[in-house]
């Protein structure tokens, strides 16, 4: 019972990381058909950037504490990028050069996107798996 429950919870950790993402998309779509300033665009995204990474970092811990290795491997790539991108310093939206990254910014969320919605599709498929050998089990 305690890998369904682990699974629950990484699907729904995937899923608030995904949520994020797609807001920041939002944000940025909104300022490229302006309906928004690039000053609220710009403080919007940044405000949910650093729990992002939190929340990246959090679920590679989870696997890695559960023993999901290959898991915690396929979450390595983008959890690499963020801390990159953190130690670089480009993680916020500069709000001065905006326009001139609006095109990189939102093909990086895209490809995040992209990215979470395999490992969503992944974790479902294992909490479904989970859950049925777990009932069989019980039976």
């Amino acid at each position: 019972m305690a890998d369904v429950w682990e699974w629950v919870l990484v699907f729904f950790t995937l899923l608030a990381i995904t949520i994020l993402v797609v807001y920041q998309l939002t944000c940025l779509a909104d300022l490229e058909c302006d309906y928004i300033n690039p000053y609220d665009s710009a403080s919007r995204i940044n405000k949910v950037v650093l729990p992002e990474y939190i929340m990246q970092g959090v679920l590679c811990l989870l696997y890695l504490g559960t023993g999901h290795w290959i898991m915690a491997l396929l979450c390595g790539p983008y959890l690499y990028h963020n801390v990159q991108l953190y130690l670089q310093r480009q993680h916020l939206i500069d709000v001065t050069e905006i326009f001139n990254q609006l095109n990189r910014e939102k093909n990086r969320r895209l490809w995040k996107l992209g990215y979470l919605v395999v490992l969503v599709f992944i974790s479902l498929v294992m909490l479904i798996f989970s859950a049925l050998e777990y009932d069989e089990h019980s039976l």
